[in-house]
């Protein structure tokens, strides 16, 4: 299989059956296919009429969208896939059979049990978020698992039967609260989230959060790592009970078909941000699906950054030079004293610096910008988007200064003013080189107290110019510096 062989995950859950078709089986594969149907199989085991059954309309709904998915995969060239069964099917006590009607279509599902499902939604954060350190929680229909990550590592995990579509059994916020701790006590997470992040995974809490960012108009509409304060979903409650269709079709990219658990997923997460106590509350749209994914890829591959990678492939692809961005990174490198994390964020967009060129020159700053803020990054929070398109935006000769005045507002000014001058680099960059290596190979970037120097091989000299000059101008201007060109 190579690497953009698509591959597939079919997930048969409690409230809907997906396929989501990715570009191949890299570290963070592009989605190229994604189709969902509410099938609703986990709602004969709400404690109603059911009886503990899949109820036969939503066995016919599900096998319909089975029938097609396995249409579509032969018609995509799917190389790989695999079907799975999580909480409903699991739990049914006409889940076997179901199961065997699944076959008789020609494909082979397999069951996830709670502890495997709980490690993929772990496995499906850490993909996303390497640094995550805290609870996992992913809400599905029939079941909550709870899972605890720190270092790159799963270190346990618990299903719960407390899937949105189960929730409406209980009574008053009394025997819900208590239902809650006693399944907390249980499992050993009581006490476990304190001062940590709580990672909200599954369809319902990322309803929320749209509704959430709605709220507060929020500058970008991402809600991937869209973090919320632990007393949050208590102040949302009476917006979220009085939401119907009309007020939530004003609501972008909000899912429909959310809107009837969003009310006890709601309630749901703010008794676990009560009794497990974090610090933050942060959304992850990375679960088992690409926890399935993650877990077979080899461990060096797992290692890597997915935002560095995922930037190199956007180099890679869109650039004119292959592999430019780590030696434009490495030449203004010398000029900076970044820490860590923001010379993480400059590697990034150095990789990106020659993605708009396709572009017309008037419109190169609002392609990097809009590349930047909404590509399909992970490993970023809103703020490190901002820093990346900032550092974008400026290199591509937009100015200093961002259009939108709110996504300023998602990073200080001292960060914003260091993007800023990475783009003025990295500008100086590649109009020295035009992109290609030998200039930057034969030339270095370096700051003493008082000066920005550039210096030039001889045999390059000529390099030099001025269009080159203006540049190293405005960078050393920016810097408090003077400029000076030299020859060794």
């Amino acid at each position: 299989m190579t690497a953009h062989s698509p591959i597939a995950i079919v997930d048969i859950g409690s409230n809907s059956v997906r396929l989501v078709v990715y570009s191949g089986a890299t570290r963070i594969p592009s989605v190229v296919f994604n189709e969902k149907v509410m099938a609703g199989l986990g709602r004969g085991l709400a404690g109603g009429d059911g009886g503990g059954r899949l109820s036969e309309e939503a066995q016919e709904r599900a096998l319909a969208a089975i029938a097609r998915f396995k249409l579509l995969l032969a018609q995509m060239g799917v190389v790989r896939h695999r079907i799975v069964a999580t909480a409903a099917v699991r739990d049914a006590s006409n889940g076997a059979a179901f199961l065997d009607r699944v076959r008789a279509l020609g494909v082979k599902p397999e069951i996830l049990s709670g502890e495997d499902e709980g490690l993929m939604a772990g496995l499906g954060v850490l993909s996303s978020i390497p640094d995550a350190d805290g609870i996992v929680g992913d809400l599905g229909g029939g079941s909550l698992e709870l899972v605890d990550v720190a270092k790159g590592r799963v270190r346990r995990s618990a299903s719960l039967p407390l899937g949105v579509l189960r929730l409406g059994g209980f009574a008053g916020k009394g025997a819900f609260h208590r239902t809650v701790e006693e399944a907390l006590e249980r499992t050993g997470f009581a006490g476990r989230g304190e001062g940590r992040a709580f990672y909200m995974v599954g369809g319902s809490w990322r309803t929320l959060a749209r509704v959430d960012m709605h709220i507060l108009g929020h500058p970008l509409p991402i809600v991937h790592q869209h973090e919320m304060a632990p007393g949050r979903p208590r102040e949302l409650l009476p917006a979220i009970d009085a939401l119907d269709r009309a007020s939530a079709a004003k609501i972008p990219s909000l899912s429909m078909s959310r809107l009837p658990t969003l009310s006890a997923a709601t309630r749901l997460l703010r008794a676990l941000a009560e009794r497990l106590r974090p610090g933050s509350l942060i959304v992850s749209s990375f679960g088992i699906r690409e926890g399935l994914l993650y877990a077979d890829l080899p461990e060096a591959t797992q290692a890597r950054d997915p935002l560095i990678e995922a930037a190199r492939d956007a180099g890679t692809g869109l650039g004119r030079f292959a592999q430019h961005g780590e030696l434009l990174d490495a030449w203004i490198a010398p000029i900076f004293d970044d820490p860590p994390a923001l010379a993480r964020l400059r590697l990034a967009a150095c990789f990106l610096a020659d993605v708009a060129w396709q572009a017309h020159p008037d419109f190169r700053a609002e392609r990097g910008l809009d590349l930047a803020l909404h590509g399909n990054w992970v490993g970023i929070d809103p703020g490190g988007r901002v820093l990346l398109a900032q550092a974008l935006y400026c290199s591509f000769g937009g100015g200093r200064d961002l259009p939108d005045g709110a996504l300023s507002a998602l990073c200080s000014a001292d960060s914003l003013r260091r993007a800023s001058l990475w783009g003025l680099a990295m500008r100086l960059g590649q109009r020295l080189s035009g992109g290609a290596a030998t200039g930057l190979e034969r030339s270095a970037l370096l700051r003493t107290e008082d000066r920005l120097v550039l210096t030039l091989d001889r045999k390059q000299a000529g390099l030099g110019g001025e269009a080159v000059d203006r540049r190293l101008k405005t960078l050393a201007s920016a810097l408090g510096l003077k400029p000076e060109r030299a020859i060794r």
